[in-house]
C-alpha cells in the first residue's frame, strides 16, 4: 500500500507556498507500491525510483527566506520544497533527477514533511 507523508505547513507562509499552488490537503511525499518516490508542491512534481535515493538526513531549524516555497541552492544543484523553517528531509540522488526548476538537473530534494523521521524510516526499509 502506497505512503504519504504530507507536508507540515506553516500558516504565517501562506503567500509563499500558496503562491506556488500548493495545498495542505494534496501536496507532500508519496512511497507508491511500485516503488517510486513522488513529491509534489503544487505545479511541481519530482518522480524516481526510490532505489535511485542514496542518502538521507534529517535537517533544520533554517531561516525561513531560505527554506518557504520551492528553491534552489546557490551553492549546489539542490532543490528544496518547503512549507515550514522547522526541519525537513535532504534526499540525495545516485543520479540527478530531471530538472524541475532552475537551469541544472538536481542530486538533492529537501523536503519539509511533518515527519522527517518517518519519510526516512520509510526510505530505508523502516532501518536508518
Amino acid at each position: 500500500m502506497s505512503e504519504f507523508f504530507p507536508y507540515r505547513f506553516d500558516r504565517r507562509f501562506v503567500p509563499m507556498w500558496l503562491g506556488a499552488g500548493a495545498r495542505p490537503w494534496r501536496d507532500g511525499v508519496t512511497i507508491t507500491d511500485d516503488g517510486r518516490f513522488v513529491a509534489t508542491f503544487g505545479f511541481l512534481r519530482v518522480d524516481t525510483p526510490v532505489d535511485n535515493i542514496a542518502d538521507t538526513h534529517v535537517t533544520g531549524p533554517y531561516r525561513w527566506w531560505t527554506a518557504i516555497g520551492p528553491r534552489i541552492s546557490f551553492a549546489d544543484d539542490g532543490l528544496t520544497f518547503g512549507t515550514n523553517p522547522r526541519a525537513g528531509l535532504c534526499i540525495h540522488f545516485r543520479d540527478k533527477i530531471k530538472r524541475v526548476i532552475g537551469l541544472r538537473d538536481h542530486s538533492a530534494l529537501t523536503v519539509t514533511v511533518a515527519d522527517p523521521h518517518a519519510l526516512e524510516a520509510a526510505l530505508h526499509g523502516g532501518r536508518e
